[in-house]
């Protein structure tokens, strides 16, 4: 049994370890499948969402599925402090065991042991006998203080990405409404009537999609933070920027604008990176009939993108050409927003603005019913 304990211990404490290093420290994906904190947000997450989906959609679902990132968080570091715990428990008993003692120490004074040199609390009311024991509590105790450091560190870095991943959700809900539709962000461009803020508006959101890459692929808890902006998600925001470009492309024959392109890329980068460290695979099944776009759907924008986009055109070749793009992505957004129960925007939320007058009011609000 000693033996069988010390190889339990040194596997449950090397991988605690490890996989803390992984999370923590090591800015890159690991494509490691079997790890620690995978399987914990796997497991906890069916167990969540399986409560979340017998709410009603609404606000109440909504804030109990945002509890659930922040939440997992604090126990996950609770889960590693207990496997190291139990780890280092398992060594303590061990080596009593083989180098002997008197009196004998018992796997419940030896748990006690590791957590009280874990936590460097010092009550010395049991200690090790020997020399080699004394090292390991050493150990214990150094291994305890620099997690506990670490930890304490880590969570300014993830809320910094978390930050800064929902900086601009702000600036869409001006110019996109709330929840945000592609024809509101069209109409609010075409009341500006300015190309060049357009291709800026597409290349802020291009770095938006490159950070999303670095800090989604690094820290795939993040996808479980909610936004803090009700009516919007990062989920969202993405699929709004790529309907867009998905538009400006399709409808010139030159392939519109150069931005358009260069931020879709990215956009649609950035949907695959995070489906694949989710594992969240695209369904097999085809969209919804209701949700499939029609001329009818895009004729509209037609006036709406003349000052903007110059050359732009909605005939059959536009929504032969806009089927085509959306079929790359949309499986992975309609993927993404069934796993983590993010619902997407609409195409549009009411008849396309026509004046100047309609577009404030939609995005003020000034058009909603009063009570």
């Amino acid at each position: 049994m000693p033996y069988l304990a010390t190889l339990v211990g040194l596997v449950l404490v090397t991988l605690t370890l490890l996989d803390a290093f992984e999370v923590v420290l090591l800015p890159r994906p690991v494509r490691r499948r079997w790890r620690i904190n995978r399987m914990f947000f796997e497991a906890a997450w069916a167990a969540w969402s399986w409560i979340a989906r017998r709410l009603r959609p609404g606000r109440r679902r909504e804030d109990f599925a945002g509890v659930f990132g922040p939440l997992s968080m604090v126990a996950l570091f609770s889960a590693w402090a207990i496997l190291l715990m139990f780890g280092f428990g398992l060594l303590h008993w061990a080596l009593q065991a083989l180098l002997g003692g008197d009196p004998a120490m018992t796997l419940t004074q030896a748990m006690g042991v590791s957590g009280d040199a874990f936590f460097t609390l010092g009550y010395g009311d049991v200690v090790p006998h020997h020399a080699a024991g004394r090292l390991l509590v050493v150990v214990e105790a150094g291994t305890g203080f620099g997690f506990i450091a670490l930890t304490i560190s880590y969570l300014p870095v993830l809320y910094q990405h978390f930050s800064r991943r929902d900086y601009q959700l702000v600036e869409l809900a001006a110019r996109a409404g709330t929840p945000p539709t592609v024809a509101d962000l069209l109409a609010w461009h075409a009341l500006v009537d300015d190309a060049d803020a357009l291709a800026q508006w597409l290349r802020d959101w291009e770095l938006w999609a490159a950070d999303l890459v670095e800090s989604h692929a690094a820290y795939p808890m993040l996808a479980f933070y909610r936004s803090q902006h009700e009516g919007h998600s990062w989920l969202a925001a993405l699929a709004v920027l790529m309907d867009v470009c998905a538009l400006l492309i399709a409808g010139d024959e030159r392939g519109g604008p150069p931005q358009a392109a260069a931020t879709f890329g990215a956009a649609r980068r950035a949907l695959r990176v995070v489906a694949g460290s989710l594992e969240v695979a695209a369904p097999a099944t085809p969209e919804a009939a209701t949700q499939a776009l029609e001329e009818d759907d895009v004729k509209p924008l037609e006036t709406v993108l003349d000052g903007i986009a110059p050359g732009w055109r909605a005939d059959a070749a536009t929504v032969g050409r806009l089927a085509r793009l959306r079929r790359t992505y949309r499986p992975h957004l309609r993927g993404l927003a069934t796993y983590l129960l993010l619902p997407l925007p609409a195409w549009r939320g009411a008849p396309v603005a026509r004046g100047p007058g309609d577009v404030m009011a939609r995005l003020t609000g000034e058009d909603e019913p009063q009570d």
